[in-house]
């Protein structure tokens, strides 16, 4: 290539350029298999009269679904996934209306056992 004419040789071979713009800040979300599991024991109790609402938030260190039994009460349990726990105690918990932990661990299933009333035939 001829440089005569004080043009610059175009960067080839570098790559895309780097924005300075910040990557806006990611929330911790259930993912499809969390989700569905956590909405199937909701159905389960819906239709046995015991829960009626529910609220999901999704923020930058954790994820929360509520379960109310009336919509204008605080929440009887909290089910949050927090992936900074996930070495430690484990990300799930299910968290009582008065703030007490009733069980933590590295699986979903198992922690929704705290729950998880199974319906019986009467």
């Amino acid at each position: 290539m001829n440089l005569v004419s004080g043009d610059q040789e175009p960067s080839e071979g570098r790559g895309p350029e780097r924005s300075t713009v910040p990557l806006p800040p990611q929330n911790v979300t259930f993912n499809r298999v969390e989700l569905n599991r956590i909405l199937n024991l909701y159905g389960r109790m819906v239709a046995a009269g015991e829960w009626r609402d529910y609220a999901i938030d999704f923020l930058k260190d954790r994820a929360v679904f509520s379960i109310f039994r009336r919509a204008s009460e605080v929440p009887i349990y909290r089910i949050e996934k927090d992936p900074r726990l996930a070495r430690r105690q484990g990300a799930y918990s299910v968290i009582g209306a008065g703030g007490q932990i009733l069980r933590r661990g590295h699986d979903l299933e198992r922690v929704l056992l705290a729950i998880d009333r199974k319906l019986a035939l009467v």
